[in-house]
């Protein structure tokens, strides 16, 4: 792509509805490649959507599909999903009659956004790294669970619950990660210093996590990146 080429590219993290923040990040010349979870939490998710939806129309970024936007895609078509605050004030907000036509495009958006993307020894996604995706062709977000699309949408979990009600994660898949690539993520708040976590496994591989609060008191992070 040529605006890759010519600016490189910016990778932004968890956005969750921080519309300022988001605004901020995309007044670029670099390609945009935010890492998913556009919405909820935050206060203005439909903003970001339309922020989001314009970025795509001028052809100035994309964004991997995170387990928020499925959700939201998968409520938009109608499916009945268990009880979710955060979700339900964004189906209200882009329900609003000044975002006419928002939540058909979104949808049709969200049913496009790749589950991750590769450029070079870089990958972009959303939740972690499956050994498949080096080999295999982005699989659609709204369509049937697999182990490749469970990987990018929710990282790799144990099965057990933390006390603040969400899922235990673990980070094993770092270790898969080929020497030389550079996996780009975020769904884990793994930072301390508010800056993005950088963590090499055992095959020389990085995967560094992107996700710093933004929209849950904390705040967005993005890379620059000239040759990915």
């Amino acid at each position: 792509m040529t605006r890759i080429r010519e600016h490189g590219i910016r990778v932004v993290g968890d956005v969750h509805g921080d519309f300022n923040a988001f605004r901020h990040a995309t007044a670029t010349d670099r390609f945009v490649i935010q890492l998913g979870d556009l919405v909820d939490h935050g206060p203005d998710s439909a903003g970001v959507l339309e922020l989001m939806l314009e970025l795509l129309e001028q052809q100035r970024g994309l964004f991997i599909l995170g387990n928020h936007d499925r959700k939201l895609g998968r409520a938009l078509e109608g499916r009945r999903l268990r009880r979710d605050p955060p979700l339900e004030e964004t189906l209200r907000q882009i329900s609003l009659p000044e975002y006419e036509g928002l939540p058909e495009r979104a949808y049709e958006a969200i049913d496009k956004a790749p589950t991750w993307l590769r450029i070079g020894r870089s990958l972009f996604v959303h939740g972690g790294f499956h050994t498949a995706m080096l080999s295999l062709s982005p699989v659609p977000g709204l369509g049937e669970m697999s182990a490749p699309l469970s990987r990018a949408l929710f990282g790799e979990t144990t099965g057990r619950m933390q006390p603040d009600g969400y899922p235990e994660r673990r980070l094993t898949w770092i270790n898969r990660i080929p020497e030389g690539m550079m996996v780009y993520v975020g769904h884990d708040r793994r930072s301390t210093d508010g800056r993005p976590w950088r963590r090499t496994g055992r095959l020389g591989g990085t995967a560094i996590f992107t996700d710093l609060g933004a929209g849950k008191g904390g705040h967005l992070a993005w890379i620059d990146l000239n040759e990915p």
